[in-house]
């Protein structure tokens, strides 16, 4: 039985594998490499204080959040066409 914030943690723990994979070229890549970097801080906290307690699975849905949109925005500059 999962407990109510392993969802989010698993979420978070994806969202930072699709993080790490965005295109250096991307104007994206410096924004998340932050994001991605508290979102592992946080990850960390999770894993040390069992269980997290309330503002600390605040935080983490708020930096999924961003981490998501992130992503979207990075996928859809990926599809734009380059204007040369």
């Amino acid at each position: 039985m999962q407990t109510p914030y392993q969802k989010i943690y698993e979420q978070a723990r994806l969202i930072v594998e699709r993080l790490e994979k965005v295109s250096a070229d991307s104007i994206w890549a410096r924004r998340s490499s932050g994001v991605r970097g508290n979102l592992l801080r946080l990850l960390d906290e999770f894993e040390r204080d069992t269980p997290p307690s309330e503002p600390q699975i605040k935080r983490l849905e708020n930096l999924c959040q961003v981490g998501f949109t992130m992503l979207e925005n990075a996928a859809r500059e990926k599809r734009a066409p380059r204007k040369w």
